[in-house]
């Protein structure tokens, strides 16, 4: 009957130990994984949505206007008369030119 109760109360901790695992997965994926997926998400969106006139920033830290898309490429004009051509993956972000005066406020 003793041998009965013992195992009883050591499986009651056997449970807090697979939920402690199963909250700390959680935690994991809601703060470390869905992020980075959605931001993942984001960024393919924003390169298959480049359109002609778009300002651009390349990976490489580039800034230019997109001249032209074609298949899996970019063409950017980086000055008047200078294109460059990209890979799309190479498109890091839209380049947003911010009022001086706004960032102060």
């Amino acid at each position: 009957m003793y041998s009965i109760l013992l195992q009883a109360a050591t499986g009651t901790p056997m449970l807090y130990n697979v939920l402690l695992w199963v909250a700390i997965i959680g935690v994991f994926y809601f703060f470390m994984i869905r992020p980075q997926q959605k931001k993942q998400k984001d960024q393919k969106n924003f390169v298959d949505n480049l359109k002609k006139g778009d300002n651009v920033v390349t990976i490489g830290g580039l800034h230019g206007r997109v001249a032209s898309v074609e298949g899996t490429t970019v063409t950017l004009e980086v000055d008047r008369g200078v294109k460059m051509t990209f890979e799309k993956t190479s498109i890091s972000r839209e380049a947003t030119v911010k009022p001086v005066e706004a960032e102060n406020k």
